[in-house]
């Protein structure tokens, strides 16, 4: 196959740790051909197709200088068997028209995964809504009012923009209410934005834990993501650990209600965050964690991912 990752500049990539190069890295090793783009290279002109310039790549097996680039071309995304996006959050304008240059993309005949609208669909942090069993007690509001009612219920809150990756903008205030009209005017923008507010989960101290679906199968090892000393956010992005491990049944419960589903809807990969019992998050732009899994357990994510990829693309499911 001919795969084009939509990826942030390969310069950037730390691919130590990064989960778009192992699955670059275990396509080349069965003989596909590795294209990469940035969401800035897309370009559509009416009467044509929507294209990029495109490079064409091999990875070296080297670290400091990790791909060569072949050549460079400007071609149709048509032209390619899969297309991956993995730009990382945020999920800004930019990403949202992205998403419709590569559903303009998809109707020409590309196949890109995951499905575009169903990255529109699927918010990262409100996609629990849909899924209430498995979510703590969670408040979705501008209001201050609510906020201060939904505190005075549950009294140690954790508090989080809609928008944030990484843990940004995550505060959590305990019983005293310590700051909590401060912290919801710089959330809310004095009722101008959307928050979200949940109850804390004291299982943090354990870990977040990132589990993957595959194509509607679930991989068998989560990672959970450990805070640090006075630190209340696991993401790896904050100071938190990550610590492989095997899933839990409750785990396995939320990821195989969830997971099906999803890929149904054209979700080839997903990331369930989840604290103790509790669903927090659903990740469908670029999870990640493959490197991890795999360093750890040996089970080989990446492998999975292409197994997966090459059957979606053969089947040709997930982009109709």
């Amino acid at each position: 196959m001919n795969i084009l990752f939509v990826a942030d500049p390969l310069e950037v990539f730390k691919i130590y740790k990064d989960t778009t190069f192992s699955m670059m890295r275990e396509a080349q090793r069965r003989g596909h051909r590795i294209a990469a783009c940035e969401p800035r290279h897309l370009t559509w002109r009416s009467g044509d197709l929507v294209h990029a310039e495109i490079r064409q790549v091999t990875l070296t097996g080297t670290e400091e200088e990790w791909f060569r680039v072949d050549e460079v071309v400007t071609r149709p995304l048509k032209d390619y068997d899969a297309v991956l996006m993995r730009k990382d959050p945020p999920f800004d304008d930019e990403f949202f028209y992205a998403t419709h240059l590569l559903e303009q993309a998809q109707r020409e005949g590309a196949k890109v995964f995951n499905r575009p609208a169903a990255l529109r669909d699927h918010p990262e942090k409100l996609a629990i809504m849909e899924f209430p069993q498995f979510v703590s007690p969670t408040l979705v509001t501008r209001s201050a009012e609510e906020v201060r009612r939904f505190h005075a219920e549950h009294a140690d809150i954790i508090l989080k923009p809609l928008d944030g990756m990484g843990g940004m903008g995550i505060f959590r205030v305990g019983p005293d209410g310590m700051n909590l009209g401060s912290i919801t005017e710089t959330l809310n923008r004095h009722g101008a934005t959307t928050l979200m507010v949940q109850r804390f989960v004291p299982e943090i101290s354990q870990g977040d834990k990132r589990v993957l679906v595959i194509g509607g199968r679930v991989v068998p090892f989560s990672l959970a993501r450990i805070p640090q000393g006075s630190e209340v956010r696991g993401n790896l992005a904050a100071g938190g650990v990550g610590v492989a491990q095997p899933i839990t049944e409750r785990d396995r419960e939320i990821a195989e209600t969830i997971g099906p589903m999803l890929s149904e809807r054209g979700l080839l990969l997903i990331g369930l965050d989840v604290i103790g019992d509790c669903l927090t998050e659903i990740n469908v732009t670029s999870p990640t964690c493959f490197q991890e899994i795999m360093q750890q357990t040996g089970f080989d994510v990446p492998a999975m991912f292409i197994d997966a990829l090459e059957h979606a693309v053969e089947e040709d499911t997930t982009v109709l």
